[in-house]
Parts: structure tokens; C-alpha cells; sequence
């Protein structure tokens, strides 16, 4: 009897014997999908689960970056600027951040919730002052009096001052480096922290060790210089990648994502704008797509403009085709990455201080020992010594034990008187051979 063949079975994907769909789709669409925390630049906070395609859609960095920031594999603290996104992996910190928004990875960590805290503090700072920015700026384009009407000193006096309140007022950093600030700060004080915690331990342990010699307290030394010296490759990594970035100015120029996202917006606009000059002698037919053109070049500005508000920097235009050329003008950036250079290195140096206090107690502990085993080895060549000269006296004994013929052993000639003398002889003899012996190692300074 022929039995069944295969494409005769139910193979409807809604039967159990494939859940989620067919081959087990179902299953694989959960592969990879973890849960994102996203600050946006208002200072909202939402979860999201993504997997890894997407966040590289929504990102632009490639999967080798976004590889940086799996917690199953160990990378050494990295700060990387790609077209659309920093990635920023620093202690526990993992962190995407774009122009708009900040993508968290391991939010759900105790350690990251402070974090989290400050940096929505921050976020919401950035808002309101960009946000009281736009409004200053639209009152004074408002109330600015036009130069032609009043030709008294009093209005132009009036224009300078609103132009000296302007170039004297703080400027605003832009979203990207508000987020990077916030996270090298929380990795700072997070090493700063763990380095003053690690020297408040070691400085006691090693005085216990100077005082006290044992099993126990070289235990919690060797820990101790344990932890000393990974921490102190933790930081020098920080350290060593910032100086990579203050070295290299293209890296730099890459973190100016505002810019960069403004300078794109600009050139779209300008496009449009020509396109739709392009346009005015179409027939009387095509004017809805002139006015859908015109429409388009609008928006293109309105966003232009509001990434301009945002990024304050007096000179925007000029410093982003600056900053896209060769001519890059990354002088804020540098200031900001130069202040934590300086804190990441006073921690390296507060680690490398401590570190040679280690490595003298160290030594002082290998001197004390090599005293020790010098006064050792000083009472080993003494008790040689006088291990030579009893001996002496035992052959001096042994002789006396033969079987010899002396007046000693004659019967008629034997007193004890005699006996005793010879014992005291033999004592006084051993003891000047010793003492003859020692002094002889004293002249040659072979003991103390």
C-alpha cells in the first residue's frame, strides 16, 4: 500500500505544526530584539523593542558598531562619530545618540537609573533654553526699529545693544553634545568614585601589611593590586580614546551631527528652491505641482531654520562648511572633550600615585624580608660554627674511647683530678676555636 506524499499533508500555517507562521517564523522575529530606552530632545522618555536591523535603519551606524554595544561581548570603552549617530560605549554606559534622540541599551541596570536621571535633567535643560532662544530671537527680529525710520542715535545705540546682548549671551550646545557631556561626566564620576573607594581600602591594608607580615593581609593586598591595576586599564582606555578624538579633527568634524543634518536640510532647500525656478514657465496646467514644489521648499526652510535655533552657535553657516571642509572647526567640541581628558587623567594619575605607594610597600616589605633572611642566614653560619667545634671536642672524646694504652687508663695512675682537667681543657679549647672562628667571619664582614 502506497502511503501518503508529503505535499498531500495540511501544511496550513495556522495549524500547530508550525507556530507563528511557517519554518517557525514566529520564533526568529524574537531573535535579537531587545529593549531600548529613547530620550527624545524634549526630554520625553519611551521603551522600545528593536532589533538590531532596526535600530541600524533608524541609526545609520553599521552592524559592527551596534556590535560595540552587546552586553554578551566585552569591548574596551569606545566613543565613535558615524554620519547620523554617535555610538558611546564607557563603563556602563551604552548609548546611541543622534541628532534628535538617545537610544539607552542597558537601562534597566541599577547603575544606569542615576544616569538616566541626569540626563533627562539635562535634556529638558537643552528644550527650554533652545525654546526661550527661538522666542528671543522672533521678539527681536520683531521689535527691531528699521534702520530708514528714526535716523536719531537712540535707535542705532538701541541695535548695537541688542547685538552686544546677543554675541554676549551663553550659547547654547548643541543635542548631541548635551547627551556626550552627560555621558562622559557619568563615566568620570563613576571611576572617580570607584578610585576613591579603591584608595580608602588600600591605604589600611598596606599599613597593616608594614606592621603585620602574614598570610592574611598579603592576601588582601594582592586584591587589592588586582583590582588596581585593571582599573587603572579601564581608564587609560577612556583616556587614550579621547586623546585619539582631540588628535584627529575629522573625528571630531564626524560628532557635529546637528550640522551636518542643517547643511543636508540647506542644500535639499536650496534644490528644491532651484527646481522650483526651474518650473515657472510650465504650462497653466502644472500649477499644482509648482505650488506642491513651493510648498516642499517651505517645509525644507521651516526645518532648516529650526535645527539653526537649535544649534546656537553664532556662526552656524559659516562654522558647518567649516566643519564639512577641510577647514574644520571643531573648537567647541575640543574644549568639551579636552575638560574630561583632564579629569580622566588626574583619576589615571590619583591610580598611578597610588600604584607606586603599592609598589614601595612592596619593596619596603622585600627589604624587610631580606633582613630577615640575612639574620638567618648570619645564625646558620654560627650554629655551623659551633656545630664544627663540638665536634672537635667529640673527636677529641672519641680519641679518649679507643682502645690505646695511656697513663689515663692505668688503674695505679688514675685520678679523677685528671679527668676534670681534661673535660676543662677540651671546653676551653672548643670555646677559643669558636671564638676564633667567629671573629675571623666578622673580619671578612661575612656577619654583622
Amino acid at each position: 500500500m502506497r502511503g501518503a506524499r508529503f505535499a498531500e499533508f495540511h501544511t496550513n500555517p495556522a495549524t500547530p505544526m508550525y507556530p507563528g507562521g511557517v519554518g517557525g517564523g514566529g520564533r526568529k522575529n524574537g531573535v535579537g530584539v531587545r529593549q531600548w530606552l529613547v530620550l527624545c530632545s524634549s526630554g520625553q522618555a519611551q521603551m522600545m523593542e528593536a532589533d538590531k536591523h532596526t535600530i541600524m535603519r533608524r541609526t545609520g551606524i553599521p552592524a559592527r558598531d551596534l556590535r560595540i554595544l552587546d552586553p554578551l561581548l566585552s569591548y574596551p570603552s569606545t566613543v565613535l562619530g558615524r554620519e547620523r549617530a554617535i555610538v558611546i560605549n564607557l563603563e556602563h554606559i551604552k548609548a546611541i545618540i543622534t541628532s534628535q534622540e538617545v537610544l539607552l541599551l542597558n537601562s534597566n541596570d541599577p547603575s544606569v537609573s542615576p544616569f538616566i536621571d541626569e540626563l533627562q535633567k539635562r535634556i529638558l535643560g537643552h528644550y527650554h533654553a533652545i525654546k526661550r532662544q527661538e522666542g528671543e530671537n522672533y521678539e527681536g527680529e520683531t521689535h527691531t526699529p528699521a534702520r530708514g525710520e528714526s535716523g536719531s542715535p537712540q535707535g542705532d545705540q538701541g541695535s548695537e545693544a541688542m547685538k552686544d546682548a546677543k554675541q554676549s549671551g551663553s550659547k547654547v550646545l548643541p543635542f548631541e553634545f548635551v547627551a556626550l557631556e552627560a555621558c562622559l561626566e557619568a563615566a568620570s564620576s563613576s571611576l572617580e568614585s570607584e578610585a576613591v573607594r579603591l584608595e580608602s581600602e588600600a591605604h589600611p591594608a598596606l599599613d597593616k601589611l608594614t606592621s603585620k607580615i602574614s598570610t592574611l593581609n598579603l592576601e588582601r593586598v594582592r586584591q587589592i593590586k588586582s583590582r588596581l591595576v585593571a582599573m587603572t586599564g579601564r581608564v587609560q582606555k577612556v583616556r587614550d580614546e579621547l586623546e585619539h578624538l582631540l588628535d584627529d579633527d575629522e573625528d571630531m568634524a564626524e560628532m557635529y551631527l546637528t550640522e551636518k543634518l542643517a547643511q543636508k536640510l540647506e542644500d535639499s532647500s536650496n534644490a528644491s528652491m532651484n527646481e522650483s525656478d526651474m518650473e515657472i514657465d510650465l504650462p497653466e496646467g502644472d500649477e499644482d505641482d509648482r505650488d506642491e514644489s513651493y510648498l516642499r521648499a517651505n517645509d525644507a526652510h521651516d526645518i532648516l531654520m529650526s535645527a539653526h535655533s537649535r544649534n546656537s552657535r553664532g556662526t552656524h553657516t559659516s562654522s558647518t562648511h567649516s566643519a564639512m571642509s577641510n577647514k574644520y572647526d571643531v573648537e567647541e567640541l575640543e574644549m568639551l572633550l579636552e575638560a574630561y581628558f583632564v579629569q580622566f587623567d588626574g583619576t589615571l594619575n590619583k591610580l598611578s600615585t597610588l600604584r607606586e605607594y603599592v609598589n614601595d610597600t612592596e619593596d619596603y616589605i622585600n627589604i624587610m624580608l631580606d633582613d630577615k633572611q640575612n639574620h638567618l642566614l648570619q645564625m646558620g653560619v654560627k650554629l655551623a660554627t659551633a656545630t664544627l667545634v663540638l665536634n672537635a671536642f667529640i673527636a677529641v672524646a672519641g680519641v679518649f674511647g679507643m682502645n690505646i694504652h695511656i697513663n689515663l687508663f692505668v688503674e695505679d695512675k688514675s685520678d679523677p683530678a685528671r679527668f676534670v682537667w681534661t673535660v676543662i681543657g677540651g671546653s676551653l679549647g672548643c670555646i677559643f676555636l669558636y671564638v676564633c672562628a667567629i671573629g675571623w667571619c666578622k673580619h671578612k664582614q661575612l656577619l654583622q
